[in-house]
């Protein structure tokens, strides 16, 4: 692959096998182990309630802990839905009222999916496409969602009481899972191993294969034990059971689907997957002309290195999701992950093109992952379960491409630059402020640290702490009020050291000159966890990056601390450049195209990167472009040239530099 400066060691993990299906054991960096031993707990607190639920339904405490922590790591939201329906500490399901509570999820952006000038897409097109689907989607509620009021009917609690109150939620969850293990015909055991069965049923899955992986991460968290502050401010811990081996074969009596793997699947089988293959089909339009859809053939990584994985969220529910990657006049990706479980939905072999990222530079190397979710709904949080699976399946992709474990390779689609000036105010804004960077890459064993010390640092890494940082975010709806406060990963940017000076300006997004809004949608003045800056100065509690061809400060005390001292790579102007331009894609110099290929221009940026400010480097790759705008794949063509770029971290989306222009160096 294209190569990066320096490449990060790589990290082996070991597996364990659960129903025949073998699963990393990831959780370790995650939690805290605790030994085993008796817990002290207030009668009334969220602790306690796990313990009077589990008591009241003779389920074992561990097993009610180990669930919740799955589903929600014990939060309970404040009584908002998740993506998928699910409220409170249990993710007790209830889509219909969910639906009805909530409005409509569309995040900024009017990009083309494809980002490809030579071969546009039309975007008003996709977005009829897409409405279509989600209006055909009304009404269709499958049973998995579906839990809530059958644990009113089982408590005779209020089901309004058990979105809401969180004690009346776990026991909610503890009466389905005491009716579960009776629906198998077995005991109220006291021993955890003999709650398999229940467990996997509790998951609503409709299949073996994903209701045994769901079971086996939660008793993962049983053996290793965890311990967390929730976000009522209570301290729940889950004391580890290391010894327990539970009885895998129970999930044999569930009654679900079997099934055989698809020869199709590039998934690691510690995960769910299924292949729900997106078409590949040619059609006519009402003029006569032809035109196809939903992806482009390729060989990679015969034809092409893959270089990244991008994280999307759906802007749609699953069923909806699905619909639409199945609809050949609508784009595509590689997988979707389901909120509620965590299961995967495999649509592209990995050596297909999507149509996801708004760029086709980065598309044509690169990965997408569709998670199930809504940018503009802080409180509709995302599943522990999906979060696992998402990090098991990255892992994978990153140890068969060699892509490292990083932010340059790792990018969220607010991190894919716009390809030419006209494109960056129209791309998409996913999976924004509220995605858990810190959380996930501690599941991918990968996570962010501190490097060296403040004193004579040059570099940082952005890394807020997700629960206690609650910048506050307007334009979730058309209200005019303020986002629900909500954890958040990235930190504001200022001209100043100062609260009220105003947020940098992005020349891209606002050529008028505006500055940056708190919009949830505007990325001008963000910076996001796991992103590294070269430093340009600090002032008390205050600290300064280079974005964007400025200087820009975000608060970090030493009480607080929002960023770490990091070491890599910079660059900077070469000696005797006043600024040199940056660009949204790494294409060849004209002379490398053949003449069956039409020149792709090579286009700068609004921005420049001046003298005396660096930036952190990350790929360095030739210029390339794949040239791909029939459906014969036999006509596609990649066109390499000779230009060498460098990917750099520029503003919150990365950008591309020529190494002619720059000098790099090791910064500490």
């Amino acid at each position: 692959m294209a190569g990066t400066i320096p490449r990060r060691p790589g990290r082996r993990r070991t597996a364990y096998a659960v129903a025949g299906v073998a699963a990393a054991a990831l959780l370790a960096p995650l939690v805290t182990a605790v030994p085993a031993s008796t817990d002290e707990t207030a009668s009334r607190s969220l602790q306690g309630a796990y313990e009077r639920a589990a008591e009241r339904y003779e389920v074992p405490r561990s097993v009610l802990l180990g669930v919740s922590y799955l589903q929600s790591r014990w939060d309970g939201h404040a009584g908002a839905a998740s993506v998928s329906g699910g409220y409170g500490p249990m993710h007790l399901t209830d889509l219909r009222t969910a639906l009805a509570e909530s409005g409509e999820h569309h995040h900024g952006g009017a990009e083309d999916p494809r980002g490809d000038t030579a071969r546009p897409l039309d975007v008003a097109a996709l977005s009829q496409t897409a409405r279509a689907h989600e209006s055909r989607e009304a009404g269709r509620v499958p049973e998995r969602l579906r839990t809530l009021p059958e644990a009113a009917e089982l408590t005779g609690i209020a089901a309004e009481r058990l979105r809401e109150d969180p004690a009346a939620n776990i026991a909610g969850g503890a009466a389905l899972l005491a009716q579960a293990q009776r629906e198998l015909g077995l005991p109220a055991s006291e021993d955890p191993a003999d709650w398999f069965g229940a467990v996997a049923a509790y998951s609503g899955a409709d299949d073996e294969t994903t209701a045994a992986v769901y079971a086996g991460d939660v008793f993962d968290v049983i053996r290793n034990g965890a311990a967390r502050t929730t976000d009522s401010g209570q301290r729940v811990t889950l004391n580890a059971h290391e010894k327990v081996e539970p009885e895998v074969r129970q999930v044999r009596k569930l009654g679900l689907k079997k099934g055989e793997r698809n020869p199709n699947l590039e998934c690691p089988r510690s995960i769910s997957c299924t292949w729900m293959p997106a078409p590949y089909e040619e059609w006519t339009n009402p003029d006569g002309s032809t035109d196809y859809g939903n992806h482009d053939k390729g060989d990679r990584p015969r034809t092409q290195d893959v270089d990244y994985i991008i994280v999307h969220d759906t802007e749609a529910t699953w069923d909806t999701t699905l619909d639409l990657v199945q609809d050949p006049t609508y784009v595509s990706w590689h997988y979707s992950l389901r909120s509620s479980d965590g299961h995967v939905a495999q649509h592209l072999n990995l050596k297909d093109v999507g149509w996801h990222a708004g760029n086709w530079f980065v598309n044509a190397k690169s990965v997408g992952l569709e998670h199930e979710g809504f940018l503009v709904d802080p409180d509709a949080w995302y599943t522990e379960a999906m979060y696992r699976t998402s990090s098991r399946l990255v892992r994978h992709l990153a140890r068969t491409y060699d892509i490292p474990l990083d932010r340059q390779h790792v990018l969220g689609h607010d991190n894919v630059p716009g390809t030419v000036p006209a494109t960056i105010p129209g791309m998409h804004t996913d999976p924004g402020p509220y995605w858990d960077w810190a959380h996930y890459f501690r599941l991918l064993g990968a996570p962010f640290h501190r490097e060296g010390s403040w004193r004579g640092a040059d570099m940082v890494t952005i890394l807020p702490d997700y629960d206690a940082h609650r910048p506050v975010y307007t334009r979730c709806d058309d209200s005019g009020d303020p986002c629900a406060p909500h954890g958040s990963a990235a930190v504001r940017l200022h001209t100043a050291p100062d609260p009220d000076a105003p947020l940098v300006k992005d020349i891209g997004l606002r050529p008028d000159g505006d500055p940056s809004t708190t919009g949830v949608n505007d990325t001008g003045a963000r910076a996001t966890t796991g992103q590294q800056y070269a430093l340009a100065g600090r002032d008390g509690d205050w600290t300064a990056i280079w974005y964007l061809g400025q200087k820009a400060w975000f608060h970090n005390p030493a009480e607080e601390r929002t960023a770490v001292p990091a070491r890599g790579w910079v660059v900077t102007p070469e000696d005797g450049e006043d600024s040199i331009p940056v660009y949204g894609r790494a294409y060849p110099e004209a002379g490398a195209y053949p003449e069956d290929v039409p020149v792709q221009a090579v286009v700068p940026h609004p921005y420049e990167l001046k003298a005396g400010q660096e930036y952190v480097a990350g790929l360095r790759t030739k210029g390339e472009y794949y040239y791909a705008v029939e459906f014969d794949p036999s006509g596609h063509q990649v066109v390499r040239g000779e230009e060498t770029y460098y990917q750099i971290q520029f503003g919150h989306r990365v950008a591309f530099v020529k190494a002619s222009d720059v000098d790099v160096r090791r910064a500490r």
